[in-house]
């Protein structure tokens, strides 16, 4: 019975000979009942009758080769595994080079037979169909595995680590301190005596029952923990932050049905509220661009590219407006510094209380090489030297402003400070001077 045997054409790649060894040639023979590992005879020592330990002649034999056809006549086994082994080595359309590695075939009927059994084969085409399918379908998973803490990790006692896992102690399976650690006190003064009253006695066993179910809360308590992985606290926080700041904040008020759901239930409960809220955010994006007039998402790049600049155009003349605002009083600049440290730390900024004892005027606002200055003209430079205003947010302001009034045929002093929302004494400052230019007229 034939055998296919190794595809290697170095010969060294082959087990030796028991009998005499030789690196094995094919064909080869491999005994059918001793092993493994394999027993390994050349022909020559096989035709001798070899013998060794367990092994006699007389047992049943594979003949072990590759000289015999696969998919073509005319290509033997070994062809086969050569050929693939060239395209691996060359790279597929060199077949001039596969060719010469393989020797005993031409350029063109390598590239023939290659394209004909290994790319067109519809066999082979349905099989790599059938393995895309498979990954398909494992991937459409959303949800994310969830294993119990079957063995937590083991720190030393009243360590940084010890202290997170609340006291667990993992060689116990047990904590240092339960829930409801104080439930033995009831019973340590109880104790049954023949002569005591049968409402004596309900009493007793009353106070039994209740510490029982206080019990099996503590135990239903250790459950949950270890089923949902909650022992190592580090861990468990780790995989909360794969999701996004808004998620996470739904995941904290939902952890609370932990203990209805099992691990993977809670898990996939927590990955469908998580997909929703990405699927909202995706539509909203998607009604911003269809308000903006986009149709394509081409042009959706461009978009965010473009309202990406603006925002932070927009943050840098905020943030410029205020240093200048506060450069020259001191205590307002160190206001607006911890107020900046408060935003890059992620607190709550606090708002800055106004002093109103001892306060110099600031001195005119000094407007060399400020972007916008070139389109101004004399009275609005004035205007922003007094007023201490860059002139791309007076600019801006401007426009606003001239925009509105003529959208309602005039504008108020509270519309124009609902509009810019700045400092109310220069809101009035811009508002006035507009109107005496003549730029907008009053309701």
């Amino acid at each position: 019975m034939e055998r296919l045997a190794s595809f290697s054409s170095d010969p060294f790649d082959k087990p030796p000979c028991r009998g005499c060894s030789s690196y094995l040639t094919e064909p080869y023979v491999k005994c059918a009942e001793c092993g493994p590992p394999p027993f390994l005879l050349c022909l020559q020592c096989f035709t001798r009758g070899f013998e060794y330990k367990k092994h006699q002649s007389d047992h049943t034999y594979e003949i072990m080769t590759s000289d015999f056809p696969v998919l073509d006549p005319n290509w033997t086994a070994q062809e086969e595994m050569s050929l693939l082994e060239a395209v691996m080595d060359c790279g597929f359309g060199n077949w001039q080079d596969v060719a010469n590695q393989m020797c005993t075939k031409s350029k063109e009927e390598c590239e023939k037979h290659y394209m004909k059994h290994f790319i067109n084969n519809p066999l082979f085409a349905s099989t790599l169909l059938n393995l895309k399918q498979a990954e398909e379908a494992q991937q459409h998973e959303t949800a994310i595995p969830f294993h119990s803490a079957d063995d937590p990790p083991r720190p030393t006692f009243d360590s940084l680590l010890s202290r997170d896992m609340a006291g667990y102690m993992p060689a116990r399976a047990d904590f240092v301190e339960e829930f409801d650690n104080y439930a033995e006190w009831d019973l340590r003064d109880i104790d049954f005596v023949e002569d005591d009253s049968d409402i004596l006695h309900a009493l007793k066993i009353a106070v039994v029952d209740i510490y029982h179910s206080r019990l099996k809360e503590r135990q239903r308590r250790k459950k949950i923990i270890r089923d949902h992985g909650l022992i190592n606290l580090r861990k468990f926080q780790i995989l909360e932050r794969r999701y996004p700041k808004e998620v996470q904040e739904l995941y904290e008020t939902m952890r609370r049905f932990a203990r209805i759901l099992g691990p993977v239930e809670h898990d996939k409960f927590i990955e469908s509220h998580a997909l929703e809220f990405e699927l909202r955010r995706e539509i909203k994006r998607l009604q911003e661009y269809r308000a903006a007039g986009i149709t394509n998402f081409c042009s959706a790049r461009t978009y965010d590219h473009l309202k990406k600049s603006r925002d932070e155009e927009r943050l840098k003349r905020t943030m410029l407006s205020e240093v200048l605002q506060y450069i020259q009083d001191s205590s307002a600049c160190q206001q607006w510094l911890s107020r900046q440290a408060d935003i890059d730390s992620g607190l709550t900024p606090t708002v800055p209380v106004p002093s109103t004892t001892g306060r110099r005027s600031a001195p005119p606002l000094n407007l060399t090489g400020l972007p916008g200055t070139e389109k101004l003209n004399e009275k609005e430079k004035e205007l922003c030297q007094m007023v201490r205003l860059v002139p791309g947010a007076y600019l801006e302001y401007k426009a606003a402003l001239v925009n509105e009034c003529n959208k309602q045929g005039g504008l108020r002093l509270a519309q124009a400070r609902a509009l810019i929302k700045i400092d109310v004494n220069k809101t009035r400052k811009i508002y006035d001077f507009l109107i005496r230019e003549g730029y907008i007229t009053k309701a």
